[in-house]
């Protein structure tokens, strides 16, 4: 066989990975049914039911084309949000807009900040572009908001990235350290403050709109896939100066939005009604998770998302093994992949029904260990 590879050299040093493995692989490979899906963050809520009706009214259309100017989606969220429709972008989950994002910046070789052990597709996104990453460490498992910015600085980094709240800890800072560090960030360094967990935190973690809408360093993204419980629709959005929405324009996948799932935004946009009830039964999920951790001698930590990072007493090992016996009883759960954040598992909020089937569980996984 020849050694010509038809692909990048960039691409021939990639691993063949994707950064989760999906509760379908592990049915597939473990020959297991999930029973309890609490392990993705997934809203099992589910959307409201006025975006389910949308989603038929308008099943009919699928043959068409979305909009590729996603223009009343823009419209309704300026509307929503308080600000004019430039300031938004328009894409396919966080993670599509996340890798536009780097696409926009990195050409190669460039550095890129992040925590140690936070979101691991934005990773998965910057090696893709041949970006060199930079990580620091959490400091009691919050993001170092100091040792971001002191690296951001030292490495003369083009993208930093920070979630707030937090993802894979559940913690979060508050709004005015997060825009005290937003204005701090080197106007040479994109920072992307992903905000997917906006809508379940508390208000005063979420800085406005309006509060860091003049920074051109700084895009903020979020998600219909949380609260709104669209994971599988795939919309989200940016907030940030109208020349860096714009700019997607020139990347952009112009028919890459699925015509259902826009019209499901818009209906969720309008049901702001359901997704206060929702965030009600997010919060009540957390205190239940909470106690079934407290209940077994677990240490939950506290949470703005929609999981609970729980401290299982040990290190990876130990949360691996809960993970996977967990699994034997059809509950899906994850961990955080690296020390020392991989000491604990994962619970995404749900039902009350997947709750008890994890509360049943729970103390024969810990029992066996």
């Amino acid at each position: 066989m020849s050694a010509f590879s038809r692909f990048t050299p960039l691409v021939d040093t990639l691993p063949a990975t994707v950064p989760f493995v999906g509760p379908e692989a592990i049915e597939r490979n473990r020959g297991l049914r999930v029973r309890a899906r609490i392990g993705a963050n997934e809203s099992g809520f589910g959307p409201a039911p006025s975006v389910l009706a949308a989603m038929a009214d308008h099943a009919g259309e699928i043959w068409q084309y979305n909009d590729p100017e996603n223009f009343a989606l823009k419209q309704a969220l300026g509307a929503h949000l308080g600000i004019g429709a430039g300031h938004i972008g328009i894409g396919e989950g966080i993670d599509g807009l996340l890798g536009l994002i780097v696409r926009l910046v990195i050409a190669g070789g460039e550095t890129v900040v992040t925590s140690l052990g936070a979101y691991p597709t934005f990773n998965y996104h910057v090696a893709g572009f041949g970006g060199r990453l930079f990580t620091v460490p959490y400091r009691d498992d919050r993001e170092n908001l100091d040792g971001l910015l002191d690296a951001a600085r030292r490495e003369n980094a083009r993208l930093l990235y920070l979630a707030n709240p937090d993802n894979p800890m559940g913690s979060w800072w508050e709004a005015e350290e997060i825009v005290a560090f937003a204005r701090a960030v080197p106007e040479t360094t994109l920072l992307i403050l992903d905000e997917a967990y906006s809508e379940t935190g508390p208000a005063s973690a979420l800085p406005a709109v309006t509060a860091l809408l003049d920074r051109p360093n700084v895009i903020r993204t979020r998600t219909f896939s949380k609260a709104y419980g669209l994971a599988g629709a795939r919309v989200g959005y940016t907030i940030s100066t109208p020349e860096n929405a714009a700019a997607f324009d020139r990347i952009r996948h112009h028919f890459g939005m699925n015509r259902l799932a826009t019209e499901a935004a818009l209906a969720a946009l309008k049901d702001q009604t359901y997704l206060r009830e929702v965030i009600g039964k997010i919060a009540a999920s957390r205190d239940r998770i909470a106690a079934i951790a407290r209940e077994n001698g677990l240490s939950p930590l506290p949470s703005a998302t929609n999981f609970v990072a729980i401290d299982t007493g040990g290190d990876g090992q130990r949360a691996r093994a809960i993970v996977d016996g967990l699994m034997e009883h059809g509950v899906f759960i994850r961990m955080p992949g690296v020390a020392p954040l991989n000491r604990c598992i994962r619970v995404s909020t749900g039902p009350d029904a997947a709750m008890d089937l994890l509360a049943e569980a729970l103390p024969k996984v810990l029992k066996k260990l």
